[in-house]
């Protein structure tokens, strides 16, 4: 490689826990990175529900859930991080049609979102639940408490120990895939299934 090689960014991808993975809280996890640069990085798990559902969320925060088709969808655990916080990962929203008006609306209805090149967005503010409250807001969610993060070199150095497989995201195995699913399906989109991942892998 040359000097000038850019430097990793797998923003928009999954990172998919090998085998050997010890901490509990990513064991067979498959964390859908929303954001990664030299800084570090940032992503939700999409695989580890907890024992809430979005029904139950909604009555906790006092709004009434006017989504039949969410109601029973679980709250996942994003990570270690924050675990007190909703994230919500969605389809993206600018142009459509999402409840109440807001001003400055050229951009995302919602006051605290990002955008993740890759064609999804993260909202962290109360108003992506309002709009869900009316009917309305994003065609499919997932809403996280707390997510996972990774100090400056800190996801590269784990990459080097074969600690995580990565690989482009798909957004059907987010929203549209069975929970229990998912580990293998994003295994699948690199032409593996699980048994022929080996616990030792990166400890010879």
């Amino acid at each position: 490689m040359s000097d000038g090689t850019q430097p990793m960014n797998l923003t928009h991808h999954f990172l998919i826990a090998m085998p050997g993975m010890e901490d509990a809280s990513f064991a067979r996890s498959v964390v859908y990175l929303c954001e990664h640069s030299e800084r570090g990085a940032l992503g939700l798990i999409i695989n580890k529900p907890t024992d809430i559902d979005l029904q139950g969320l909604f009555e906790k925060v006092d709004l009434t859930l006017g989504r039949e088709d969410l109601s029973r969808q679980p709250v996942f655990l994003g990570g270690p991080v924050q675990t007190e916080r909703g994230f919500v990962l969605h389809d993206p929203m600018r142009g459509v049609a999402h409840g109440p008006s807001k001003e400055d609306d050229d951009d995302s209805p919602y006051a605290s979102t990002m955008s993740i090149p890759g064609g999804l967005e993260m909202t962290t503010s109360k108003d992506v639940l309002e709009a869900l409250s009316h009917g309305a807001g994003p065609r499919r969610v997932l809403i996280t408490l707390g997510y996972s993060a990774w100090g400056e070199g800190q996801l590269e150095s784990e990459l080097a120990e074969n600690s995580w497989l990565t690989v482009d995201a798909d957004a059907s195995i987010i929203f549209d895939t069975p929970v229990d699913q998912r580990y293998e399906r994003a295994l699948g989109l690199l032409g593996l299934q699980s048994w022929m991942l080996s616990r030792d892998a990166g400890h010879a």
